[in-house]
């Protein structure tokens, strides 16, 4: 089993139970912290990606944190949405950042998992019940916004933290950033307590993007995200700008040492998408501090969280 370096940087978590700090015992290493599971744009295997439902059955589940992603409409909202185009996870079709909210909101954003799963002969997920409301459809088929979602992980009656990924290229380039700014800030996540860490961090695979964040919300973590490692960063550095790496599972399978590296080097790992229980196992041995899955209550029965 690899060892997590001596010099490595730890971050103060929040879980369901209560944190108890051990405290160092001369000739005994205290344990690591627990790894965060992160649900992957909800509990996305359960429920329409990106949807409330999703977010709220991820919370329902334990999750650490929820993560999503953004695109910019054409009159100026964030939605979480994965792809540029809506095709795939709606019954229309466009590029999000030509279309307008409300063009947004008539669409349906839930049928096509529920058609994968199959359909219960009345027309219902099979997973819900002869009362269910008509709101809780609703969760299961409406675009979701930024807003919306900072909204629910407010009223969570724990702390869960939110992990945003701006996408790009966009058609709006800078106006992606500046927008999500003005939200955070509304909610209070630009400037949080003294003392407390950030309940909110942004994640990108452009480096720009995060420079841009930063500048305008420097208390605001940044997550560099990783399809593969640029000769440059082998060794644990990362952009001006970040502070996490976000390396691919695919990653870690061919570059272990990666995390002993990045830890080195001063920065946390969180690692995306991580299904799988021999992946699972994998990065609880390399001592990662953040799983990215679509899985979140799995997850955390294979790392005892429950």
């Amino acid at each position: 089993m690899l060892q997590v370096p001596t010099g490595r940087r730890v971050t103060a978590r929040w879980h369901d139970n209560s944190v108890t700090t051990a405290r160092s015992v001369q000739g005994v290493r205290p344990a690591p912290p627990a790894i965060s599971v992160v649900a992957h744009r909800g509990a996305s295997e359960d429920a329409p990606e990106h949807t409330l439902a999703a977010y709220r059955k991820a919370i329902e589940d334990g999750a650490d944190a929820l993560e999503c992603d953004v695109r910019l409409t054409a009159d100026g909202h964030l939605v979480c949405v994965h792809d540029r185009r809506i095709n795939r996870t709606s019954n229309g079709r466009g590029a999000v950042s030509a279309l307008e909210l409300s063009d947004l909101a008539a669409l349906d954003f839930g049928s096509w998992k529920d058609d994968a799963a199959g359909e219960a002969p009345d027309g219902r997920h099979p997973e819900l019940g002869s009362d269910h409301e008509a709101a809780g459809d609703t969760e299961r088929t409406s675009v979701l916004t930024l807003e919306r979602l900072l909204e629910l992980v407010a009223d969570a009656d724990r702390r869960v933290e939110l992990a945003i990924e701006t996408k790009h290229p966009s058609r709006w380039a800078g106006q992606v950033e500046e927008r999500l700014v003005e939200l955070l800030e509304r909610f209070g996540h630009t400037k949080p307590p003294p003392g407390t860490p950030s309940a909110v961090r942004v994640m990108s695979f452009s480096a720009r993007s995060l420079q841009r964040v930063r500048a305008a919300a420097p208390a605001v973590p940044a997550v560099y995200l990783m399809q593969f490692i640029l000769p440059r960063h082998r060794e644990g550095r990362l952009p001006p700008g970040a502070e996490i790496a976000g390396p691919s599972i695919r990653i870690l399978r061919a570059h272990p040492d990666y995390v002993a590296k990045a830890h080195h080097a001063g920065h946390e790992v969180h690692v995306w998408t991580v299904n799988e229980e021999a992946d699972v196992a994998l990065c609880r041995e390399l001592g990662v501090d953040a799983i990215i899955t679509n899985r979140p209550k799995q997850v955390r029965n294979l790392l005892n969280l429950t």
